[in-house]
């Protein structure tokens, strides 16, 4: 089974991927589960899962005051802005696990702050071990360095806020029985497939983001 466990749709202000086209893409390249973790949403997992040939896990990556933090498993849309504590809090609440996206990643202005992680360690559940849009392979080294310490699970996924990102990392594991419980158990089985992506993809974004912007001044 293959699973990518980080992708944005146009639910995401830095992305133009509408569910269609990725649940089009992640068919076409195999994929059999799929966290859809839009920013600071889940409209953009609750649509893919409607239309997906696949399974798909409910999912946001959530900007809290000390940087983001990745909820899978949700139910409900966790607010943006609050302190890492209470974000996790209220990933825990709904039955949900907290993964750590890029938190090693010296380019991105976004990831957790040391100290906020270091608070919210009881709360992990996962680390991005590979995260194709991280421009340096020792930012994940670290990442899988820090979750060897701690006894965490990791992953490994594409990040993709475009179709073409799609596919180039995924989690070879085991079938689960659905539940976050064997999730786990299933992905701490698995074996990360990744392969880099070009740092032009955040110009990409970037753009999008600007592109996006300007429309919503029109309207």
């Amino acid at each position: 089974m293959r699973a990518d466990l980080h992708m944005h749709s146009h639910f995401s202000p830095d992305s133009e991927v509408s569910p269609e086209a990725m649940a089009k893409r992640c068919a076409d390249v195999g994929l059999d589960y799929v966290a859809v973790t839009d920013h600071n949403t889940i409209e953009g997992s609750l649509a893919v899962r409607e239309i997906a040939p696949f399974k798909v896990i409910i999912g946001e990556e959530v900007a809290s005051a000390s940087g983001e933090i990745t909820g899978l498993f949700l139910k409900e849309t966790i607010p943006a802005g609050l302190t890492a504590l209470q974000t996790v809090e209220r990933i825990k609440d709904q039955g949900g696990l907290v993964s750590i996206p890029h938190p090693f990643d010296r380019f991105r202005s976004h990831v957790i702050e040391t100290d906020a992680l270091h608070e919210i360690l009881p709360y992990i559940d996962i680390v991005e071990g590979f995260n194709s849009r991280n421009n340096l392979a020792r930012d994940d080294r670290k990442a899988q360095e820090f979750a060897r310490t701690h006894g965490f699970i990791t992953s490994g996924v594409t990040d993709a806020h475009t179709t073409m990102e799609i596919g180039r990392t995924y989690v070879e594991m085991p079938e689960f029985d659905g539940s976050p419980e064997d999730f786990l158990r299933a992905l701490a089985e698995g074996r990360i497939v990744g392969r880099r992506m070009s740092p032009l993809v955040h110009v990409l974004t970037t753009l999008t983001k600007i592109k996006k912007r300007i429309r919503g001044r029109r309207h």
